[in-house]
């Protein structure tokens, strides 16, 4: 679920996540689908971009392994 955003997210993002002490640059390689937040029901196959306040399931590729 994306919370706070401004602007809209394509794929080809490339933001730093941080798990752990890990900080690694990752990249959203495919956008899959777009869900509903609470059921979790397939909205939309393969949208084009998504924004704040939208679930999403996506492919991230990291820059560098973790």
């Amino acid at each position: 679920i994306i919370l706070n955003h401004p602007g809209e997210i394509h794929a080809g993002y490339q933001p730093v996540l941080d798990c752990h002490t890990a900080h690694v640059a990752c990249k959203f390689t495919e956008l899959k689908q777009k869900c509903d937040r609470r059921s979790g029901k397939v909205l939309e196959e393969n949208p084009k971009l998504v924004k704040s306040g939208d679930a999403a399931m996506i492919t991230l590729t990291p820059s560098k392994p973790m």
